[in-house]
């Protein structure tokens, strides 16, 4: 009998844990559809980091709302990191098999994460490779693009995603990269930030390398095959269309 309530109370336990764990990332998920993000786990780790290595804790951070942005900063990152952004919802399929056909010829890892992705990780998560940080990743992609618009997601990641040593967000980057705002970021200082992202340490978007003066023109050529965004509906289109027509 005493067997039995043990495993009543380990099992009621685990219940409780289990309710407990949806019901609050679905609502802090739900609240943060509107509540900006002013602090990430990214953050508080590499601020970890820099105390364990003696040095002096640098955290930038500024939240600006998308409309407040380059309308380059998007359309960059989207040509830089996931050009299927708008169409997917949360994952890419077609580019997660080219990553691996790629790895199989040459065995080169290349990532295929989409902006989804890396916006539930910066949020939720913590930077690592293992299974089980992946298969929270795969919930909260799945969350987000449930609970939350393509601006949203654009906007949180713009604003969360780390882009310079103790850096993070586009307004942090463009006053300390740029002497500049966010707002006032160019074409082609879009292209250098975006072409950073896979890893901002290592390319400074204020000093560029070689290589990363050459992955912004890649990027600026691949942005003019997006106008804006977000991307002008069919409908809205084909009557801008037609009123260029009557003209």
């Amino acid at each position: 009998m005493k067997k039995k309530s043990i495993w009543k109370r380990i099992l009621k336990w685990i219940r409780n844990l289990v309710i407990f764990f949806f019901a609050s990332t679905i609502l802090t998920t739900i609240a943060y559809r509107w509540i900006p993000v002013y602090y990430t786990p990214l953050m508080f780790i590499r601020c970890a980091q820099q105390m364990f290595r003696g040095e002096e804790i640098r955290l930038k951070h500024h939240w600006v709302p998308l409309e407040e942005m380059s309308k380059d900063l998007p359309i960059a990152v989207i040509a830089s990191e996931d050009q299927n952004f708008e169409k997917h919802h949360g994952f890419d399929f077609d580019a997660i098999q080219q990553a691996m056909k790629e790895r199989e010829k040459t065995g080169r890892v290349r990532g295929a994460s989409t902006i989804s992705q890396q916006t539930a990780k910066n949020v939720f998560l913590w930077p690592s490779s293992t299974w089980i940080r992946k298969g929270f990743e795969v919930y909260f992609t799945a969350l987000i693009e449930l609970f939350w618009s393509k601006e949203r997601i654009m906007e949180v990641y713009l604003n969360s995603i780390e882009m310079g040593d103790g850096i993070y967000g586009a307004e942090a980057c463009a006053q300390l990269h740029f002497n500049t705002t966010a707002a006032r970021l160019s074409r082609q200082q879009c292209a250098l930030i975006a072409g950073s992202l896979p890893n901002p340490i290592r390319f400074n978007s204020s000093k560029p390398s070689k290589y990363l003066i050459k992955r912004q023109g890649q990027i600026l050529k691949q942005m003019s095959h997006f106008i804006s965004f977000p991307a002008p509906k069919a409908d809205e289109s084909k009557k801008g269309s037609k009123k260029k027509r009557k003209k």
